[in-house]
């Protein structure tokens, strides 16, 4: 059995089972935050998600022996640490778990609004892209036409024989736009 630690609460190293599904043993968490485990295995058995994946696996306990403990799948450690209330845990920790749940609450503002926020963004970005191609448009086909005129004008005078230049009392007459 493999273990790795995660996450360090109170200097209690959070220590994570490799096997099949990562698994996390419960007990050192509450021991670190000063929370009654029994319960807490009570709370998580009768979640109706937890209570699905929670169980006991062997784990290694502080003293490096190996014991059962009960156990949740690491992918929902966090979910649950989110359900500890901060005035249960003792003094030391419980500055920790308050901003702990802080950052789950922005975490979860970020993934359910991050999209709608790309979306407005991506919006706006388009509507001003739009403009400006639309002006673009516009400008290119004022130069376009400015510039089928300049390129007649440049015929003309290409075409031009000395004879016209002559006759025009040696005057180049070329009508330039405006």
């Amino acid at each position: 059995m493999q273990t790795k630690t995660v996450a360090k609460i109170n200097d209690v190293s959070i220590v994570l089972i490799d096997g099949a599904e990562k698994q996390v043993p419960i007990k050192p968490i509450c021991e670190a935050l000063g929370i009654d485990h029994k319960r807490q295995v009570d709370k998580i058995k009768s979640d109706e998600i937890l209570g699905s994946v929670g169980g006991l696996k062997p784990s290694v306990g502080a003293d490096g022996k190996q014991y059962d403990m009960f156990c949740i799948p690491y992918m929902y450690i966090f979910g649950w640490l989110f359900t500890i209330n901060p005035k249960n845990v003792k003094a030391e920790a419980k500055e920790n778990v308050v901003r702990y749940k802080q950052e789950c609450y922005t975490s979860l503002f970020n993934h359910f609004t991050d999209q709608s926020e790309f979306l407005e963004k991506k919006q706006l970005a388009l509507e001003k892209q739009m403009e400006e191609v639309e002006r673009i448009r516009s400008d290119f086909g004022n130069a376009k036409k400015l510039l089928d005129e300049a390129r007649k004008a440049l015929n003309k005078v290409k075409e031009m024989t000395f004879e016209e230049w002559q006759m025009n009392k040696r005057q180049l007459s070329i009508d330039f736009p405006n």
